[in-house]
């Protein structure tokens, strides 16, 4: 799903934080970030997915790796959610909405392999670091540095989770 695709949902007047961000650009870093937060919702729930359904001889390390990842996901979900509320957006509201939003795949497998886990969180967290700089731009095109400060530091986080699971990936390359 496209950022530009769906419009931020109406602020009602008690919620309408003033900012001197024009109306225009606080609905664009609404969208963006709405969606960010949907991605991370979707992506937590796919790593603790893998957590709990993981079998193999690395079980303990990744195990502990999709744990650790899964709770850096969740915790950016709120950091995101303040964002939009501090400019006067509205944000998530329902499973539906992180739904209609989340450009994260689904993954209902009955099995997948711990290699497999990895490639699939890997493509997934490249994913999310390029909708991550995407939304950093809308940010800096609307002068809200606040914001796309706090974006550097997710897309360093999410490049670290990248990094970790391509070199969780090396151990099973070698064979």
């Amino acid at each position: 799903m496209s950022m530009t695709a769906t419009a931020p949902l109406t602020v009602p007047r008690p919620l309408a934080t003033p900012t001197d961000l024009t109306a225009e650009g606080v609905g664009q870093i609404t969208v963006a970030l709405n969606a960010l937060s949907a991605d991370s919702v979707a992506l937590f729930l796919k790593t603790k997915n893998y957590h709990w359904h993981l079998s193999g001889p690395h079980f303990r390390d990744y195990h502990l790796m999709f744990d650790e990842q899964a709770a850096e996901l969740l915790a950016s979900v709120d950091v995101l959610t303040e964002r939009v509320r501090r400019l006067g957006g509205t944000t998530l509201r329902s499973t539906s909405h992180v739904l209609s939003l989340q450009r994260v795949k689904d993954d209902d497998d009955d099995f997948v392999t711990a290699q497999d886990m990895l490639a699939r969180l890997l493509t997934e967290n490249q994913a999310m670091a390029a909708h991550q700089r995407d939304a950093h731009e809308i940010c800096d095109q609307q002068r809200d540095y606040a914001s796309a400060s706090l974006l550097e530091d997710f897309i360093d986080a999410t490049e670290r989770r990248t990094w970790f699971l391509f070199e969780a990936m090396q151990s099973n390359a070698d064979k």
